[in-house]
Formats: C-alpha cells, structure tokens, sequence
C-alpha cells in the first residue's frame, strides 16, 4: 500500500483523489474487518434513515393521487386539465431547486441541510389541506415541489460519499423501495383515512390524508438531524459518535480507491458545473433516465387505472394498487442486487425495461381485466428496477471529482424532470379507464430508454480502452468504468 493511502488526508473524502498501490497490493484482514464493520454500521443507520425520508418525500407528492378518488376535485373546483397541471406543476420547483442545491450541499453539513429542507416541506404539504380553488393548489404544489428537490439527489450524492460502486447499486434500489412502498402503502393509509375520518371535524377526507402524512414526515425530520452523518472524515452529525478513527480513515480509504483512474485535479464547485455542462455522457443519462421517468408516468393515474377494472368500491380499489408496488420492489432489490454482484448495468437497466414494454403491449392489446392487472405488475417492476440502477451508473462514469459528480447528477435528475411534467398530459380524459395513448408513448419512451443503454455501454467500453492504453507498461491496473 502506497504512504498517501496509510494516511489519508483528514479532509471528508469528496476532497481526496487517488487510486490502488503501485504494487497492487491489497488490504488485510484487520482492515477488511474495519471496512466490514464500517458498512455495517452504514446500514443500519444512514440507510433506513434516507429510506425513511425518501418514503415520506414521495408520499406527501403522491398523496394528490389518492385523493383524487375522494372529493378532492369537486371541492377545488378542478375541471378539465387542471388537476394534470397540480401534478406537473411540482416538477416545475423541482427543477428550479435541484442543481443549486446540490452544488451548495458539497459545502455545508448533510445532516443539517436536508433535514431542514425535509420539515420545510413537511409543512407545505400540510398546508395543501387548506387550499380552497384551483389557484391556492398551483401555489403550494410549485413551493412543494421547491423544497422537495434537495432531497433525492442529495441523499444520493451523500450515499455515493460513504459507498463503494459495487456497494451502490443494492443502496440505491433500498433508497427506491421508499418510494415504492410509498406508492403501495399511500393507496393503504387513504384507504383507512377515507373510510374512517371522512367528514371528521367538517373536514374532508382527502384534507386529513395531507394533515396526518404532513406532520409524520415532519416527525421523521427532525428524527434526521440526530442520525444522519456527515461527510467522511469529518467529526460532525452521528459521524462524531457512531464512526471511531480507523472507520474514518478506512471510510476515505475505500472510496479512494474505488475512483475511476481519470481524476481532476480542480475541486471548485464552478469547475465541477463547467466539467458536468461539457461531458455528452451527462445528457446521455439524464435523456435516458427522462425517458425512464416518462414510462413511469403512469404512476400518478394508477389508482385511476385500477378504479378502471372495476372491482368493487374505493376501499377496494386502494388496497388494490399495493400488491404491484410490493412485488415491484422485490423484483427491484433481485435486479439490483445481480447487477452488484456481477459488476454490470446497461443490460440489467435495458432488460427492466424490456420487462416494462411487455406490460405496455398487454395493457393496449387485451381488455381482460385480469390480464391488465397483471400487465401493470410487468411496467411497475420494470420501471422501478430500472431507475433504481441509472443514478449508480452515473455517479461513477461521471466522477472526475466530487464537486463535477454532484453536479452531473443534479442535471441528469434536473432533466428527466421533463419527463414527470410532460407524462401527465398523456392521460386524457377521454381515453379514461384505458388510457390507449399513454401506454404506448410510455411503450415508446421504454425503447428509447434500452437505445441510450446500447450506447452509454459503448461511449464506457471505449473509455475503458483508452485507460488501459495509458496505463499499459505499468505496474499501475486502472479502476475502469462500470458497463
């Protein structure tokens, strides 16, 4: 092991840059024992902590679907397109936020500012029960959308700082489960909401559903500031109490070592922005997973979809809409874990969505209601375990330094917000309960998605020659790209 790896700088990791011994040497058994140790410890407290979070953060956007089967439209007075437009609106804010706050979060305390923007949000989405006409819905949906987008891209920059990228896939298909079970479990609490609170101190059910999720998420905020850590090797946040001084120093280690062998030696937020604007493969996966995002746009209708089977009355139709959210998130941790063990994403990403136009088709080709629902167990799990692999991808091909990573991958979840306000207008009203259209321009933007897979494994393997070019006569074996 070379002297700049026995000891590492104590600045977090995001300010290190460097690659495995000369020698190839390896680490031994004590060491190992550490890092074990260090992502043990990992998982039982940074993971469920922005599992728990990203739970609530999509629950308290996606409620607006649930409510959709109460009196929610009819007590705003909502007519034609304008309930399509509350949902796009959020993505609006979302994109306004997103890039300047992951450009700030390199610089201040990850256990102070996301919890923060967590009970700012909280607050919003409360206030959504007292909205009264279509105009009070717009504002509080784009001021909801605003403080929602540190969140997801945030938690994943900080997840990319602690986890290796043979660790991160897994990490981030759990991070996807929240919103996932959200997803399934909403259609459960409004379920329970409706039949019980319905009309409870002269208030609609649909306003109690915003009220009690509202002030969970904002329980779980403040639960946040004392549990999430800071940034590798700095004594902040839980970092101080849970990690002890080899953690820290394996924890910088570890993640020094796992960088691609093409690092830059700028560390200025600007440089990293300038660096992100200039690399095609930014666009590559932010075009592949906006077309991801529109495939998934079915999200916001599926109660929708599922009251279109007709199986019986509200009740039954929301506790209907959990068992495809459920299995799709098995399906997801499946996928995601045989991608981290066999190192590879294109084919895994490409083959979800291949999952997902097979559902598509049934969904337009049959009107058996037995097999749409099926179908809609294929797009779900498909969509799902496809988007929980595309930002691991990302964040190592787009990481020639920390700042340039956080960045990139702010403009690839800036730009697939495209897809989430767009995808809405697919569900006309008169195609309701098929919704013909929409299933196949989802269909189409799936294929879209498997096109830019076959040519970001391509634009990889060739940089991959090239850093072997380079290294060749060495003793020095280069860290390459995930494909």
């Amino acid at each position: 092991m070379t002297e700049k790896q026995e000891r590492p700088s104590a600045e977090h990791v995001d300010h290190i840059r460097g690659e495995k011994g000369d020698d190839g040497s390896t680490w031994d058994a004590t060491t190992l024992q550490i890092e074990k140790r260090l992502v043990r410890k990992l998982d039982m407290t940074l993971m469920p902590m922005v599992w728990i979070l990203y739970l609530f953060n999509y629950l308290d956007r996606n409620n607006i679907a649930q409510a959709k089967l109460s009196s929610f439209e009819s007590d705003l007075g909502l007519t034609g397109s304008q309930y399509n437009t509350a949902i796009s609106i959020l993505n609006v804010g979302y994109l306004l936020m997103q890039l300047p706050s992951n450009m700030i979060i390199t610089r201040v305390r990850p256990s102070i500012y996301m919890p923060v923007w967590v009970c700012i949000w909280s607050c919003i989405s409360a206030a959504t029960a007292g909205t009264h006409n279509y105009g009070g819905l717009i504002a509080v949906r784009l001021c909801l959308g605003v403080s929602e987008a540190p969140f997801f891209p945030g938690a994943f920059y900080l997840l990319s700082c602690w986890y290796t990228k043979k660790e991160l896939a897994l990490r981030t298909a759990v991070l996807y489960s929240g919103l996932v079970l959200a997803t399934a479990f909403s259609g459960l609490l409004a379920a329970a909401i409706f039949s019980g609170l319905e009309g409870a101190r002269g208030l609609a059910g649909w306003r109690w559903l915003f009220i009690i999720e509202g002030a969970a998420s904002f329980f779980a905020g403040t639960v946040a500031f004392f549990v999430l850590p800071d940034f590798p090797g700095r004594e902040t946040g839980s970092t101080k109490w849970l990690f002890d001084e080899d953690e820290r120093r394996i924890a910088i280690e570890r993640i020094q070592r796992d960088q691609v062998s093409n690092q830059e030696t700028d560390r200025s937020v600007l440089f990293g922005l300038k660096s992100a604007l200039k690399d095609p493969r930014v666009f590559v996966f932010a075009f592949m997973l906006c077309a991801n995002h529109t495939a998934y746009g079915f999200n916001n209708f599926y109660p929708a979809i599922v009251e279109g089977f007709k199986l019986g009355s509200t009740a039954i139709t929301l506790l209907c809409t959990a068992p495809p959210y459920l299995v799709g998130a098995i399906i997801s941790f499946t996928v995601a874990w045989s991608s981290d063990r066999q190192n590879e994403r294109g084919y895994h990403i490409s083959g979800s969505m291949s999952v997902a136009i097979v559902g598509f088709v049934i969904s337009v080709s049959s009107l058996n209601v037995p097999a749409r629902y099926f179908a809609s167990f294929l797009y779900i799990s498909g969509c799902f375990a496809a988007n929980s692999m595309v930002f691991s991808w990302a964040a190592s091909a787009v990481s020639q330094t920390p700042e340039k990573r956080a960045c990139a991958t702010a403009i690839i979840n800036l730009v697939s917000q495209f897809g989430n306000i767009w995808s809405p207008y697919f569900f006309r009203a008169q195609d309701e309960p098929r919704y013909t259209l929409a299933m196949i321009l989802m269909m189409a933007f799936a294929a879209a998605s498997i096109g830019t897979c076959a040519l970001m494994k391509w634009t990889l393997k060739r940089d991959n020659r090239k850093l072997l070019a380079i290294h060749e006569g060495t003793n020095v074996q280069p860290t390459l790209h995930t494909l």
